[in-house]
Order: structure tokens, then C-alpha cells, then sequence
């Protein structure tokens, strides 16, 4: 998977190419079927399909403090996007200079003179440029007198309503890794390096693997069954508690799986955690006892669920 940098030259080879224009952040069904209509399309022509996506998030540029939202890295969609057959994802640096584009100045100075496309698939209800004056129908319009075919794609529904990302927020906001799961195709999953951490969990038999949650939305506090997946390739199942420890002082927010008969040293190494289902919200217990039958209860609830 090739990675381009809006800020950087374009490569002579890629231009020409079909693209495929959006956030893409949780590269759920919707977004598979955008891009896998670029894909089609390029394919049919002899070109290359190139997919977008922003960093930062505009909605991050335009409201810097708003809670952390998102569903993957850069790193996770840049994976999601070749499996599903792009030859290189371009990261278009979301930027003062960029947000004061208008749609029609977006489409001559990015679509055309930066990046030569050819072709641009988008969603229907894709915006873009100042004050969202950047439509599918100027798109079509102004890309035309550029040289640039548009084709759009409907929304994907799911029980009745389109699939979005803000659905999928919600439902892991909810604690509803079902619903999550079903409108990714995948289980929404925190990429991290593992830290160390304070190492209590080895002293009372359930050591944990400690990630920061970065910029990941932050899924409903509690205890969730959990996949970890390592960088050999293995495979893990655990339990972990997703946020701030409330029978620790002072509290910190982690994301902590402990995995199942494994005992093998991770700090500092690169691994996947995927949500599969929520066991029960956070809880704070007087002593270590109680704490320790708790996170056997929940090892064992983990294990049912994982292995059923």
C-alpha cells in the first residue's frame, strides 16, 4: 500500500487515477461500497484507485477539543483500503489554507492540478469545501469542465437506516459491540503500544498488556471480552477493562487486557485489542480480594463468550 501526503508531489504514475473521496474513518459498509465502486471503475479502465481520507479530521480542525472520536489510525485504514484493493491511500492534510477552499476551488486546485484525477466517487451526502459548498451536483458539475467524471453512491442500510459512523460511535458509547461489529464487518479494534504499567495485575495472577487509547473514541467504562492480536500473527483471547480503574488512586484511563494462558513479555510491542462484547460497567471494590474474585468472574464470563 503506497501512502501519499497531499503536501508532497504527487507521483507522475498515479495520476489519472479514480478516487475515491471521504473521511473513511471507520471504513464500515458504506464506505466498502464507495470504495468499492472506485475500485470497479478504475479496474474497468486500466487505472489506478487511489482512496482519500483527512488527517487531521476536519471536525478536529474546526473544534479542537471536542471529545476524541476516532474509530481507527491511519495505519488501520491504510491496511482496510489495499485489502479491499487500492493501490495507495493519499492523506490529505486538513489544513487552515485547505478548510478556506470553496467546493469549485477544491475541485481545480486538489482534484485537478494536484493530483490529476480522472474520476471521483463519493457518497451522496458528501460535502466538502468552505461552508460545505462543495456538493455532489457541483462535483459533477465543476469536475466535468476539468475533466473529471463523478459518480456518487447511495447510502447502505442496516435494519432500515443507513449505516454511518456516528451510528457506530454510538452503539460503542452504548456498550453494543454486536451492533459495532455488524456495521464495520469487524470488531472495532484499539491499536496500541504496550506500556508499562504499575504491575499489579501480575501480582494478584491476571497481568495486563497496558494501552493508551490515544485518539480512539472512547467506548462505554467496563469490562469487555476482548481478541488480542499480536505482531507474530498470534492470536489471544482475554478479558480487559476499558477505563480510569476507580478502585486505584489516582485514576487513569487505560485500556487493559489481560490474555488467557499467556505470559510472555509485550511492553513495547505493537498489538491489537478487538472489542467483542461488554461484560459489565466498572466497578470499585474494597480490597484486593474482592477485586481479584471479580476479574476471575469476569476471566471466566470472557472465556464462555470467546469460545462459544
Amino acid at each position: 500500500m503506497i501512502r501519499l501526503d497531499s503536501r508532497e508531489p504527487f507521483p507522475a504514475e498515479l495520476r489519472g487515477a479514480v478516487l475515491a473521496l471521504g473521511n473513511f474513518d471507520g471504513f464500515h459498509l458504506g464506505h466498502q461500497a464507495v470504495v468499492g465502486e472506485a475500485v470497479r471503475w478504475a479496474r474497468a479502465e486500466g487505472r489506478p484507485a487511489i482512496v482519500a481520507t483527512f488527517d487531521p479530521h476536519p471536525k478536529r480542525f474546526f473544534v479542537p477539543d471536542a471529545p476524541w472520536f476516532r474509530l481507527t489510525t491511519l495505519d488501520q485504514r491504510a491496511a482496510l483500503f489495499g485489502a479491499a484493493g487500492a493501490a495507495a491511500m493519499l492523506v490529505i492534510h486538513f489544513d487552515a489554507a485547505v478548510a478556506a477552499m470553496t467546493g469549485p476551488e477544491w475541485i481545480a486546485a486538489m482534484l485537478d492540478e494536484r493530483f490529476g484525477v480522472a474520476g471521483v466517487v463519493t457518497g451522496e451526502d458528501f460535502t466538502f469545501g468552505r461552508a460545505r459548498s462543495g456538493t455532489t451536483a457541483v462535483l459533477a458539475e465543476t469536475g466535468a469542465r476539468h475533466g473529471i467524471a463523478a459518480r456518487t453512491v447511495g447510502p447502505v442500510l442496516d435494519q432500515g437506516q443507513p449505516v454511518s459512523s456516528t451510528r457506530i460511535r454510538a452503539a460503542l458509547e452504548a456498550g453494543d459491540c454486536a451492533t459495532a461489529t455488524r456495521l464495520l464487518t469487524r470488531p472495532f479494534t484499539v491499536r496500541g503500544e504496550v506500556q508499562h504499567g504499575d504491575k499489579l495485575g501480575r501480582t494478584i495472577g491476571f497481568p495486563t498488556a497496558n494501552l493508551p487509547m490515544g485518539h480512539y473514541l472512547r467506548p462505554r467504562y467496563g469490562i469487555y471480552a476482548v481478541r488480542g492480536r499480536l505482531p507474530d500473527g498470534r492470536v489471544l483471547n482475554g478479558a480487559a477493562n476499558m477505563g480510569v480503574r476507580p478502585s486505584f488512586d489516582p485514576p487513569k484511563e487505560l485500556l487493559e487486557p489481560h490474555f488467557f494462558d499467556f505470559a510472555e513479555d509485550l511492553y513495547g510491542q505493537v498489538i491489537d485489542v478487538e472489542f467483542h462484547a461488554f461484560l459489565r460497567p466498572e466497578a470499585k471494590y474494597d480490597g484486593l480480594e474482592a477485586l481479584t474474585a471479580a476479574i476471575a468472574a469476569d476471566c471466566a464470563a470472557a472465556r464462555q463468550l470467546l469460545t462459544a
